[in-house]
Order: C-alpha cells, then structure tokens, then sequence
C-alpha cells in the first residue's frame, strides 16, 4: 500500500497537497469539502496590510464622528487601536476550529510593526502556521535590490524569534538571484519556502479606455518556473519546499516530487475542477506510484532533481541553447 505522509514546515501532513491562500476558504462548508476531499493542510486567505491600514481609518472615521460635540468632551469613544482587522482574525479561529488538518494563515503586511503585531494576533488564534506572503513592486528606482532583501531578511528574523509555531514564506521570483534569496531566508531559520505567489498586474480596457481588474486563474506551463526552482534547491537547504503555481492535476504533483518539493500549493486548479478534483489528484498519485513500485514518496522525491542528475545542464541555460539548436525540428512536429 503506498503511502502519500510527508512533513511540511515541521508538521506531519497525511499527504503533499495544500490548499493554498485563497477566497474559497471564506465558506466553512468549502473548507470542510477541502478536508473531505483528502487535501493535507488548508492556507487561510491573506491578511494585507492594506486591508488593515483602510479598515483601522474607517474604525477611526466613526469613532471621530460623534466626537467634540460639547466643549468639555473629547470623545465619547474609547481609543482602540487595529480593531479593524479583527473579522479577519475571528473567521481565522472559526476555521481552525472546525479543521483537523492543519490550518496555516497567510500575512501580507509592508511596515515591521505591522508584520510583528499580526503575525502573534494570528498566532493567538490557534493557527498551526504562519505564512508570510513576501513580494516587493518596485515603486522608487533609488531603492537597490539588496534593501529590498536586507528588509524581507530582517523582518522574517524578528517574526521567527518572536512567535513559536513554524513560519513559511511565499515569496515572488522577481529577485536577480532568487537562490540567493532563499539562501539567506534559510539561514534565519524559517522553516519553510513557497515557490511562488502570483502577483497581480494592472490591465487596461481599451475600448473604455480605463484600468480594469484582471487576475486569471495560473496555467498549466506557469508550473515551469517552481518546478525550476525546486530541482535546484533540493538538498541545498534546510526549509521544506513547497511548488505552487501551474498545478493542475496528479501528474504535476508527480513532477514537482520528482525534482525535489516536499509538498505543493493548489489552488486555481479548485476553481476550474471544483474542490472534490483534489480526491483525483490524490488517487493518480497513488496510480503512478503503484505502476513504479514506489510505497512512498522519499523513495522517489529529488529523484530529478539538479543534485542527484549526472547531467549538469538539465537545470541551466545550456538547455535552453540546445533547444533553440533544435527549434526548426520541433516546430515541423508542431506543424504536422
């Protein structure tokens, strides 16, 4: 009987499939399914920064509303600080209680004080994980990369000394040396990398003549770039790794185990194939891990990875010279 456990940030996970950080999560029911339908572990959606600087000025609009009516008051309201984000926090514990997989919730935040604060609320809710949702848009050309990097280090250095369950991030791959990045996040102690998170773009209608909102859901060859990553991380660090982006059925999970990932993260793949898609990706993993004989995944994961191939050009960009050398061929089998 093949047996599909293996560890994630420290926490035992009774297979490699995690529901990523999405809005599905806001319905206990669809949590429920999730945890039904086999998936290992569920990322609770986001905590941005943005939502709780916009949520704390509304609170701090209606409490000033009422205020300095009568010359000897001040204010009929208590001074209360970050209550806004609190609905967010209290749907977090509600989704904790009614898991029994592991429940790890996501924080997007800009200011240290910001991060520290909301990674020990979210601690406090009973969460068995923190994942921080590292991504830097560039804004100001006089801000060097290394500041970007020496921030992101900092700020995941206090929050691992400061809170006690397993800390993971997600992190963008807009880095020129995403390898070195990871490097220096391991080196703090984090217990865990995502490779990677999908950030959004500005699109623009044409006809109207005006910004739209535009985020389709990941595709099939976006899985690439993780699967990338992965083989060349393996073995080389000390966090979990974890491939996210692109996976859509059994097969991609295969091949990101295959280079190296401990787990995976899905989650347009929910959206396109309902969440029940998870029981069938589950089951063609075990299909394929039959066919091979394997009766567990460390019998084959980093199998293809860049540390265990002979071939020292898998992973480079020798292949990809190769690949133009032969572009002509492979477009006369396209054209067929």
């Amino acid at each position: 009987m093949t047996k599909l456990k293996t560890s994630y940030m420290g926490l035992e996970l009774k297979n490699p499939i995690i529901v990523g950080a999405n809005n599905l999560v806001n319905n206990i029911d669809n949590l429920k399914k999730m945890e039904d339908a086999g998936a290992a572990a569920v990322v609770y959606r986001s905590l941005f920064e943005e939502q709780i600087q916009l949520e704390t000025a509304q609170m701090d609009d209606e409490l000033d509303e009422y205020a300095e009516r009568h010359a000897e008051m001040t204010s009929i309201f208590p001074n209360l600080e970050h209550a806004g984000p609190r609905e967010h926090l209290i749907n977090v514990k509600k989704a904790r209680e009614a898991l029994s997989i592991p429940l790890i919730a996501s924080l997007n935040a800009v200011y240290k004080e910001t991060w520290l604060e909301y990674a020990k609320l979210l601690e406090d809710t009973g969460v068995d994980g923190l994942e921080l949702n590292f991504y830097y848009v560039p804004r100001d050309a006089h801000v060097s990369g290394s500041e970007v990097v020496d921030k992101q280090v900092e700020i995941c250095k206090t929050i691992k000394s400061s809170i006690s369950i397993p800390v993971s991030v997600k992190m963008s791959p807009f880095y020129a040396n995403p390898l070195n990045v990871i490097t220096q996040l391991d080196k703090t102690g984090v217990d865990a990398v995502v490779l990677f998170n999908r950030i959004f773009q500005p699109e623009i209608d044409i006809d109207k003549e005006e910004h739209i909102i535009d985020f389709p859901l990941s595709q099939e060859y976006e899985s690439k770039l993780p699967l990338r990553f992965t083989g060349l991380l393996y073995g080389n660090i000390n966090a979990s790794i974890v491939s996210a982006r692109g996976i859509q059925n059994g097969q991609d999970i295969i091949k990101m185990l295959l280079a190296g990932a401990d787990a995976v993260q899905i989650v347009g793949t929910l959206y396109k194939n309902k969440i029940e898609h998870i029981s069938t990706m589950l089951k063609d993993i075990e299909t394929w891990m039959a066919g091979k004989g394997y009766k567990s995944l460390k019998e084959f994961r980093g199998k293809l990875s860049d540390k265990e191939l002979a071939d020292p050009f898998v992973y480079k960009r020798a292949q990809y010279v190769d690949l133009l050398m032969k572009s002509d061929e492979l477009f006369k089998k396209r054209l067929v």
